[in-house]
């Protein structure tokens, strides 16, 4: 696998976060380590979290409005002019006593007044909607939907971020190792070039052959110069997302040979784990609870009504009044709009049909593609563990040699050359092997 590729995959993690202080640094940290440093400093993770509360807020505030609300208010008036009843002198007629005494009813004018300068009026209203139960119901069916979305996606930012952090861990162990076997190899061609040198002097070999060794150790020093720039770049990406300060930790090497995390067995995975597919049904859901709740707007507004009211100031009103009763609001004009909104939710509910679908197909032919390459993979590393093994051996033999003087310290050399090969290749094959099952345990959400 090219390891270049991993930084295309850090890129959408990578979050702008400042380097943390020395309390934090570490001496040595193993894998697991620095996946828990990734999610508890990660700030995308963080948003995440964020977002689940704000739908768990939004789904608490749908299941509230389906409570009786009740609403209290209260006014302070000063009148300046007083209303008044007024009845004329004989606005009732007359009453004669004998035809020289006719009194008028009222014998005068009378006053009466209404209101005082100053009123107060005092009340509490109790409203249980009645007809809107069902539309506000599959309203917290979305709100809840929704929170159900936002937890699934942060499970899989949460793996994204474990398998990213994995990746650029062992790409940094792979680097280490290719950087020992140009090391190696570098210095290898420097002995090799030593003793061309003292042959060439004693007529042996040809110049030219002195001037091709030269060459190849100028190419692994051109090979560790690009190998330690791409590890600063991997340990970059690293640092930035543990938050943990460069050069100022190492990594916990692997145990090659006695490694047993890369198992022949292939876990059974189930369809209905994938994070992608469940989001999907869930939009589904969400959907089908939309054409609900559209079509619960049909139904006019009709709720019971119920209160208490207090006044001072109005002679007409009554002082005290309880009262309960019943309210029916019927927009006609909203039918014909709520028909199109029916109409759009029911497109949006097709949308998620079809979307769940194609979803199921892909999922399913992605899990076949990866069980098939973990398959291969799993074989690659028990051969690359096979073959680390057998230059392990081979350097013990060469080494022994050396010391009774049957081999060169080239010898040693190119067997601890070949030695690192082996076992960068390993940590290669490993880290495809993680790769692969890490894509699998995302896809699934295992």
């Amino acid at each position: 696998m090219k390891l270049i590729k991993l930084s295309m995959l850090v890129i959408p993690l990578l979050i702008a976060i400042p380097l943390i202080g020395t309390g934090q640094v570490k001496s040595s940290i193993n894998l697991e380590e620095a996946i828990n440093l990734a999610l508890e400093n990660n700030q995308l993770l963080k948003i995440k979290a964020y977002q689940v509360e704000e739908k768990v807020a939004k789904w608490n505030e749908s299941r509230i409005k389906a409570l009786p609300s009740i609403m209290a208010n209260s006014t302070w008036q000063f009148n300046q002019n007083l209303g008044e009843l007024t009845i004329s002198q004989g606005e009732f007629g007359t009453l004669p006593l004998s035809p020289q005494m006719i009194i008028p009813l009222p014998s005068s004018d009378l006053h009466f007044p209404l209101s005082k300068h100053e009123s107060f009026i005092a009340g509490v209203t109790i409203y249980q909607p009645i007809t809107q139960l069902g539309k506000i119901k599959a309203g917290a069916g979305v709100s809840k939907t929704e929170l159900k979305i936002s937890e699934k996606e942060r499970e899989k930012t949460a793996a994204q971020i474990r398998q990213t952090v994995e990746k650029l861990y062992y790409a940094i162990l792979i680097t280490d190792r290719q950087e020992e076997e140009a090391q190696t190899k570098k210095e290898l061609a420097s002995l090799r070039i030593a003793d061309a040198e003292s042959a060439l002097k004693a007529g042996k070999i040809p110049e030219v052959s002195v001037a091709g060794l030269k060459a190849a150790r100028a190419d692994e020093e051109q090979k560790l110069i690009r190998l330690r720039y791409q590890k600063e770049d991997y340990l970059g990406d690293f640092c930035t997302l543990t938050r943990l300060e460069n050069q100022k930790f190492v990594l916990a090497p692997v145990d090659l040979l006695t490694e047993n995390q890369f198992s022949d067995t292939i876990p059974v995975y189930h369809l209905q784990d994938n994070s992608d597919l469940g989001i999907a049904r869930l939009q589904q859901d969400k959907a089908v609870q939309g054409v609900t709740a559209a079509r619960w707007s049909y139904l006019p507004d009709a709720g019971l009504i119920a209160g208490y009211s207090y006044q001072k100031g109005n002679k007409i009103y009554p002082e005290k009044n309880p009262f309960v009763g019943a309210t029916l609001k019927w927009n006609l004009q909203e039918i014909m709009l709520n028909r199109q909104l029916v109409n759009q939710r029911k497109a949006q509910l097709m949308q998620a049909q079809e979307q769940v679908d194609l979803l199921e197909q892909q999922t399913a032919n992605e899990a076949e593609k990866l069980t098939r390459k973990l398959s291969h993979a799993g074989e690659l590393v028990r051969v690359a563990r096979e073959a680390a093994g057998y230059r392990t051996e081979e350097l013990r033999i060469e080494q022994e040699k050396l010391k009774n003087g049957l081999s060169t310290p080239s010898g040693v050399l190119n067997a601890k050359a070949n030695l690192a090969k082996a076992e960068a290749d390993y940590l290669s094959a490993c880290l495809n092997y993680r790769m692969v099952r890490t894509e699998l345990d995302l896809l699934f959400n295992y």
